[in-house]
C-alpha cells in the first residue's frame, strides 16, 4: 500500500509541477498588469515547492520502493532523467529570479517593468522547461521496461 501511496505522490506531484509550469507561461505576457504579477510570483513559488515535492517522493521510491536503489544507480537512463530535472531547475533560477526582483514593485503597488528583451527570455526559458519536462516520462517508460541498464 505505501508503494502505491508513493507512486500516487510522486505521479501527482509531477502533474502539479507541470500545471504550474504551463500556467506561469501562460499569465507571462507583456505589458504585465499588477495581478497577473501577482499571480506569477505565487505561481513560481508553488512551481518550486512542487519541484522539491516531485524530488521527495521520487527519492522515496528511489530509496525504500520500485526496483531498488541498485537497479537506479545502475540505469543510464535514471541519470539521463535526474540530470535534465536538474537542469530544469537549473533554467527555473531565471524566471524565479525575475520574478523575486519584483517583490518591492508589487509591495509598492506598481506594476513591474520588465524589458521586451528579457520577457522573450523568460519565455523562452519556460519553454524550453515544458519541452524537457515531457521527456522525463519518455525516460521513466524506458526505464521501467528495462532499458539503460548498465553492465
Amino acid at each position: 500500500m505505501a508503494e502505491a501511496v508513493a507512486a500516487y505522490l510522486h505521479y501527482l506531484s509531477i502533474i502539479l509541477l507541470f500545471a504550474l509550469l504551463t500556467l506561469e507561461h501562460r499569465l507571462f505576457k507583456l505589458p504585465l498588469d499588477l495581478d497577473r504579477a501577482r499571480s506569477l510570483m505565487r505561481l513560481d513559488i508553488a512551481y518550486g515547492l512542487s519541484a522539491g515535492l516531485v524530488l521527495a517522493s521520487g527519492a522515496a521510491r528511489l530509496v525504500w520502493y520500485g526496483k531498488g536503489l541498485a537497479y537506479y544507480l545502475h540505469n543510464s537512463l535514471f541519470h539521463a532523467k535526474l540530470g535534465l530535472f536538474i537542469l530544469v531547475g537549473l533554467l527555473s533560477i531565471l524566471p524565479t529570479l525575475v520574478f523575486f526582483n519584483w517583490r518591492n514593485d508589487l509591495r509598492a503597488g506598481r506594476v513591474p517593468q520588465v524589458s521586451a528583451r528579457l520577457g522573450r527570455l523568460v519565455i523562452m526559458t519556460i519553454r524550453l522547461e515544458l519541452l524537457l519536462l515531457l521527456i522525463l516520462p519518455l525516460l521513466a517508460a524506458l526505464m521501467a521496461r528495462g532499458f539503460g541498464v548498465i553492465g
